[in-house]
């Protein structure tokens, strides 16, 4: 019984940290977005801001809007930026830019991408 508990454990820990995952549930992107052709750890560009040491970036992907905020990048609305995921945060509140975010996706890299 107790590999039980142990695997089951290790199975919601690996779907908990799994990027996918998360970027599914906080984009709210589902197999449509893969039938666009655009994956999900990409977007189109909408909007920026940057802050000291970061580019907050809202990105569109399939019919869905999000934010993510990067090391600093040279992007402008209409790139298309591919990221790798790294933290999730729920109202997260710049005091830079005197903004609270309902939902931003913290990312170690952004690239643009054709």
């Amino acid at each position: 019984m107790r590999i039980s508990h142990l695997t089951v454990a290790f199975s919601i820990g690996l779907m908990l940290l799994s990027p996918l995952h998360v970027l599914a549930e906080t984009a709210g992107t589902s197999t449509a977005s893969a039938a666009a052709g655009m994956p999900s750890n990409e977007g189109k560009v909408l909007s920026t801001l940057d802050a000291p040491g970061y580019t907050y970036m809202e990105l569109a992907n399939t019919e869905k809007r999000f934010w993510i905020a990067a090391p600093t990048t040279r992007v402008k609305v209409g790139d298309r930026v591919r990221f790798e995921q790294s933290l999730v945060m729920k109202g997260f509140n710049s005091k830079t830019l005197n903004r609270t975010f309902d939902q931003i996706i913290f990312v170690n890299s952004a690239t643009i991408v054709n």
